[in-house]
């Protein structure tokens, strides 16, 4: 079930998991779905905080979903966690920041949206500023 993908010259495997008959060479297609998803918002919201003078801090993204439980399976909703650490981070400016990518910036997201909901949490020092996780 591996399959050799290439991409604008990048070359990359996608795989299915062992329990489904592949041998988890790369990453299945669903999840790679998601991380489409967090890569455009995250390169959006990390350039506008870049044009917001905002550069002392530290950012990591993730996304899970649920998935339908008839065939075909697809996502029922996706959750995207946005997480910030650092020192007097300008909360008002993170929260813009991820709004323009929500819902002007991210072409990810405008496409996934139509398909299922997006929820977006937002933490800062390890509290929920945004959300509902």
């Amino acid at each position: 079930m591996t399959f050799d993908v290439e991409l604008n010259g990048h070359h990359f495997m996608i795989d299915a998991n062992e329990k489904v008959g592949g041998k988890n060479r790369g990453p299945s297609p669903k999840p790679l779905l998601l991380s489409s998803l967090v890569g455009c918002t995250g390169m959006d919201v990390v350039s506008i905080l870049e044009k917001m003078k905002v550069n002392d801090y530290n950012f990591y993204i993730n996304a899970e979903a649920d998935l339908t439980n008839e065939h075909p399976k697809v996502f029922s909703e996706i959750r995207v966690n946005y997480i910030f650490t650092g020192n007097d981070l300008p909360q008002n400016k993170i929260l813009k920041a991820i709004d323009l990518s929500e819902n002007r910036y991210c072409g990810v997201s405008a496409m996934l949206k139509k398909t299922c909901p997006i929820k977006y949490n937002v933490f800062i020092n390890d509290k929920l500023i945004r959300g509902e996780a």
